[in-house]
Order: structure tokens, then sequence, then C-alpha cells
């Protein structure tokens, strides 16, 4: 039988992943992701199916992508290569979210300032794990 962990080095101590789910990067897109799909569906109707949709998608994407590269974790160059999808993701996330407030459509300021610094923050979690996983991540299966 395989063993799905995937470990990680961290000042002599040795993490184990047994699932994508146990990641932090994981648990925070995929909860920044249910609050995006939220609040997209109060925007105007106008927006609905342009901007709304759009952020729907790229915020989904951020988690999604985690999710394919550890399916492919084994391979390293594979992984690293999906982490770096779900940053990109998460900047566009990031510029839709932009573009929601400087058109008026998103008006809550403070919805808009929470959300700029949780995928500002997330995307240096994603870069962080990037280094890491370039820098000795080690893989079992």
């Amino acid at each position: 039988m395989l063993d799905a962990r995937c470990s990680m080095l961290v000042k002599g101590e040795t993490l184990s992943y047994k699932s994508y789910r146990d990641l932090d990067i994981y648990k925070k897109s995929n909860k920044l992701a249910v609050e995006i799909h939220e609040m997209s569906l109060k925007l105007p109707n106008f927006e609905l199916y342009e901007e709304g949709s759009q952020i729907r998608r790229s915020s989904k994407s951020v988690k999604n992508n985690i999710i394919e590269g550890f399916g492919r974790r084994r391979y390293k160059p594979e992984f690293t290569r999906f982490l770096i999808y779900s940053l990109a993701s998460c900047d566009e996330t990031r510029g839709h979210l932009d573009t929601l407030y400087e058109t008026k459509s998103l008006k809550d300021t403070e919805k808009y300032e929470y959300f700029s610094e949780e995928y500002d923050h997330l995307g240096k979690m994603i870069s962080n794990f990037i280094k890491s996983v370039e820098s000795g991540h080690k893989t079992r299966i």
C-alpha cells in the first residue's frame, strides 16, 4: 500500500501532510473561495455574470490548483508548477476585486479591505510554500 504523506523539514522538525486538506494554504484558499462566492452573488445584476463570474472562477482556481498540485507531489516540478498556477489565480482574484471596487460594483470598503488583506496574505503563504517545496520539500508515496 502506498504511503501518501507529504513531508517537509522545517527547523529540524518534519511535518507530514496526509491530504491537501491539511495544508494551511488550502484551508485559507477554500474559506476565501466560499466567501468570494457569497459576496459575488450580492453584486449588481449587470456584474453577476461578468466580473462576478470571473472572480468566482479565479478564487476557486486558487484552491483547485493546490489540490491538483498535491496530487502530483511525487514529481516536484509538477507540484511547483501547480502551486505557481495557484499563486497566479490568487493575483487574478485580487485584480478582479480591485476592478469591482474601483467601478463601485463592490461598495463595501470594509469588505474590500478584508479581501485585499486576505488575498495578499494568501499570496505570501503560497510563495513561501513554493520556496519550501523547491528547497528540500520531501515527498513520500
